[in-house]
C-alpha cells in the first residue's frame, strides 16, 4: 500500500534516513515505514516542505524536469534587496552547476513587504546591526543543486535562510519544523498535479 507524508524538514537535518558523520537525519524526527523515502531533497542548511512516500511513480513525476511543477521558496537575504535584483531573478541569472555555466529559467520573484509568518529558527540566523535583511518569494519550476542560494548570491544578496514553503498545491501551512502530516493518494495527486 502506498503511503504519503508531508513533513517540515528542520534546519541542519539531512534529507535522508541514514546517518552521515553524526549529522541529524529525518530518522531523528520522523517515524515512517521502512520502504518510505524522501522525494527529492532539501540541503542540510535549508528547511521546509518535503514529501515522503513509497510511491515510485510519484517520485518520477516530481523529479522529472519535463513536468516542471512549481516550488515556492521563502528566502531571507542579506541586505535590503532592490527592484533590479528582483528583475534579475525573474528573468534568470547565470550560475555554475557542476562546473558549467547555467542560465536559470525565468521565475516569479517578489519581495515580501513584511517578514512572512515563519517559525523561529534554532539556531537563529546571524544578525549584523549595520546590514538589514529582507525576504523574497521565489517560485521556480526547476531544482538544480543549491540553485536558490546561487541565484540570490549572483544578484548580490546572499541567502541567510531558505524555506521551501510549497510544492505544487501542497504547503507548509499547519506544520512546524519536525512535524508531519499523512495524506491519501487522491488528495496528494490532486494538490500536486491538478
Amino acid at each position: 500500500m502506498h503511503r504519503y507524508f508531508i513533513i517540515y524538514k528542520p534546519y541542519q537535518v539531512l534529507s535522508q534516513f541514514t546517518s552521515e558523520e553524526g549529522k541529524h537525519t529525518l530518522k531523528t524526527f520522523f517515524t515512517v515505514p521502512a520502504d518510505v523515502y524522501a522525494v527529492g531533497r532539501l540541503d542540510y542548511d535549508s528547511e521546509g516542505i518535503l514529501i515522503l512516500t513509497n510511491d515510485t511513480s510519484l517520485n518520477n513525476r516530481l523529479l522529472n524536469p519535463s513536468f516542471a511543477h512549481e516550488r515556492e521558496y521563502w528566502v531571507q537575504v542579506d541586505g535590503d534587496i532592490h527592484d533590479k535584483a528582483i528583475q534579475q531573478l525573474q528573468s534568470g541569472v547565470t550560475i555554475t552547476i557542476n562546473g558549467s555555466k547555467y542560465r536559470t529559467l525565468p521565475c516569479k520573484a517578489t519581495r515580501f513587504a513584511h517578514t512572512p509568518p515563519v517559525p523561529e529558527r534554532n539556531p537563529p540566523i546571524r544578525y549584523r546591526k549595520e546590514i538589514p535583511t529582507s525576504w523574497v518569494k521565489l517560485i521556480l519550476t526547476e531544482g538544480k543543486n543549491r540553485q536558490v542560494r546561487k541565484m540570490t548570491a549572483q544578484t548580490g544578496f546572499p541567502t541567510l535562510r531558505l524555506i521551501r514553503y510549497r510544492i505544487g498545491g501542497i504547503t507548509l501551512d499547519g506544520l512546524l519544523p519536525g512535524e508531519m502530516r499523512e495524506m491519501n493518494k487522491n488528495d496528494i495527486y490532486t494538490r500536486l498535479f491538478g
